[in-house]
């Protein structure tokens, strides 16, 4: 099943010419509903807002993600909580990912 999760991280920011929207398709291949998802770019102390535009991605389900926020960088750290309240991170480039898939 596939769902709209298409997100805008808005960051306060010029923007760069040669900045461009980093789209990919999340797949949740775990056993967890996830409820939130936050990227910062890699050295950034903060967590941007979640920007799921659904309340939930049970597992099974994927969508398109669109990282909007104006930068000129690949690198993010990525973080996911599920409605259990576990969270995971990961460091990911997303220049040339064109699926990013949670799993257990």
């Amino acid at each position: 099943m596939r769902i709209p999760v298409a997100a805008a991280a808005l960051l306060c920011a010029a923007t760069p010419a040669l900045a461009e929207d980093l789209i990919f398709t999340l797949i949740n291949d775990s056993s967890y509903t996830i409820i939130e998802m936050n990227v910062s770019p890699v050295g950034e102390e903060m967590w941007g807002e979640n920007i799921l535009t659904v309340d939930a991605v049970s597992p099974g389900m994927s969508g398109d993600i669109t990282i909007a926020d104006g930068l000129d960088v690949c690198d993010y750290d990525l973080r996911f909580v599920t409605e259990d309240g576990i969270e995971a991170a990961q460091t990911q480039n997303l220049c040339d990912l064109n699926t990013f898939t949670i799993s257990d």
